[in-house]
Protein backbone atom coordinates (compact mmCIF):
# COMPACT_ATOMS: atom_id res chain seq x y z
CA UNK A 1 0.00 0.00 0.00
CA UNK A 2 1.08 3.51 -0.92
CA UNK A 3 0.14 7.17 0.33
CA UNK A 4 0.92 9.56 -2.21
CA UNK A 5 0.15 13.54 -1.04
CA UNK A 6 -0.13 16.45 -2.98
CA UNK A 7 -0.48 19.98 -2.40
CA UNK A 8 1.20 21.62 -0.06
CA UNK A 9 3.57 25.12 -0.63
CA UNK A 10 3.41 28.66 0.55
CA UNK A 11 0.51 30.90 1.22
CA UNK A 12 0.20 34.09 2.90
CA UNK A 13 -1.24 34.73 6.74
CA UNK A 14 -5.34 34.42 5.72
CA UNK A 15 -4.94 32.01 2.32
CA UNK A 16 -6.39 29.17 1.55
CA UNK A 17 -4.35 25.42 0.31
CA UNK A 18 -6.23 22.40 0.02
CA UNK A 19 -4.08 18.86 0.57
CA UNK A 20 -5.00 15.58 -0.95
CA UNK A 21 -3.51 12.28 -0.09
CA UNK A 22 -4.31 9.18 -2.36
CA UNK A 23 -4.03 5.16 -1.22
CA UNK A 24 -3.09 3.12 -3.50
CA UNK A 25 -2.08 -1.33 -3.18
CA UNK A 26 -3.80 -3.90 -1.92
CA UNK A 27 -6.63 -2.63 -0.21
CA UNK A 28 -9.71 -4.70 1.02
CA UNK A 29 -11.10 -1.37 2.93
CA UNK A 30 -10.17 1.76 4.14
CA UNK A 31 -11.26 2.29 7.67
CA UNK A 32 -9.48 6.07 8.50
CA UNK A 33 -8.02 8.24 6.60
CA UNK A 34 -6.43 11.51 8.23
CA UNK A 35 -3.92 14.28 8.49
CA UNK A 36 -1.05 14.69 11.08
CA UNK A 37 1.69 17.47 11.34
CA UNK A 38 4.89 18.25 12.31
CA UNK A 39 5.86 21.57 13.28
CA UNK A 40 9.70 22.05 13.77
CA UNK A 41 10.92 20.81 16.82
CA UNK A 42 7.67 19.66 18.11
CA UNK A 43 6.04 16.43 18.22
CA UNK A 44 3.85 14.98 15.10
CA UNK A 45 0.09 16.33 16.10
CA UNK A 46 -3.17 15.11 14.60
CA UNK A 47 -4.52 17.76 12.67
CA UNK A 48 -8.28 15.72 11.54
CA UNK A 49 -9.34 12.37 10.62
CA UNK A 50 -12.18 10.94 9.22
CA UNK A 51 -13.37 7.51 10.22
CA UNK A 52 -15.33 5.58 7.81
CA UNK A 53 -19.37 4.95 8.58
CA UNK A 54 -20.08 1.56 9.82
CA UNK A 55 -23.62 -0.06 9.98
CA UNK A 56 -24.76 1.72 13.17
CA UNK A 57 -22.82 5.11 12.82
CA UNK A 58 -22.05 7.91 9.94
CA UNK A 59 -18.91 8.83 9.27
CA UNK A 60 -16.81 10.84 11.69
CA UNK A 61 -14.86 13.22 11.70
CA UNK A 62 -12.25 14.58 14.44
CA UNK A 63 -9.89 17.79 14.75
CA UNK A 64 -7.81 19.23 16.60
CA UNK A 65 -9.00 21.93 18.87
CA UNK A 66 -6.14 24.64 17.14
CA UNK A 67 -7.83 23.83 13.35
CA UNK A 68 -11.76 23.30 14.07
CA UNK A 69 -13.64 25.92 11.99
CA UNK A 70 -10.84 26.37 9.67
CA UNK A 71 -9.68 23.26 8.13
CA UNK A 72 -12.31 20.59 6.64
CA UNK A 73 -11.37 16.49 6.39
CA UNK A 74 -13.42 14.69 3.36
CA UNK A 75 -13.10 11.69 1.21
CA UNK A 76 -13.59 10.09 -1.61
CA UNK A 77 -14.48 6.91 -0.93
CA UNK A 78 -14.42 5.00 -4.83
CA UNK A 79 -10.76 6.55 -5.05
CA UNK A 80 -9.57 6.24 -2.04
CA UNK A 81 -8.52 9.88 -1.29
CA UNK A 82 -9.05 11.95 1.60
CA UNK A 83 -8.69 15.51 1.29
CA UNK A 84 -8.10 18.67 4.00
CA UNK A 85 -9.50 22.00 3.10
CA UNK A 86 -7.37 24.62 5.26
CA UNK A 87 -8.53 28.25 5.24
CA UNK A 88 -8.01 31.30 7.25
CA UNK A 89 -4.42 29.58 7.79
CA UNK A 90 -2.18 31.87 10.29
CA UNK A 91 1.54 31.19 10.41
CA UNK A 92 0.80 28.44 13.34
CA UNK A 93 -0.28 26.16 10.47
CA UNK A 94 3.87 26.20 9.06
CA UNK A 95 4.57 22.55 9.52
CA UNK A 96 5.23 19.47 7.68
CA UNK A 97 1.68 17.45 7.19
CA UNK A 98 2.04 13.62 6.76
CA UNK A 99 -1.05 11.49 5.38
CA UNK A 100 -2.72 8.57 7.38
CA UNK A 101 -4.68 5.87 6.98
CA UNK A 102 -6.00 2.75 8.63
CA UNK A 103 -6.22 -0.26 5.42
CA UNK A 104 -7.61 -3.68 5.74
CA UNK A 105 -5.82 -6.02 2.91
CA UNK A 106 -8.11 -8.69 4.90
CA UNK A 107 -10.96 -9.24 6.76
CA UNK A 108 -9.06 -10.08 9.92
CA UNK A 109 -6.80 -6.74 10.81
CA UNK A 110 -5.66 -3.61 9.37
CA UNK A 111 -2.38 -1.89 9.44
CA UNK A 112 -1.25 2.49 9.46
CA UNK A 113 0.14 3.53 6.37
CA UNK A 114 2.06 6.53 5.91
CA UNK A 115 2.26 8.86 3.25
CA UNK A 116 5.77 11.35 2.53
CA UNK A 117 5.12 14.97 4.18
CA UNK A 118 4.38 17.62 2.44
CA UNK A 119 5.61 21.33 3.06
CA UNK A 120 2.90 23.93 4.28
CA UNK A 121 4.41 27.24 5.02
CA UNK A 122 2.02 30.38 6.03
CA UNK A 123 3.85 33.50 5.85
CA UNK A 124 3.17 36.57 8.48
Amino acid sequence: VQLQAFGGGTVPAGGFLRLSCAASGSILRVNAMGWFRQAPGKQRELVARATSATMLSGDSTDYANSVKGRFTISRDYARNTVYLQMSSLKPEDTAVYYCNAQISDNPWDEAHYWGRGTLVTVSS
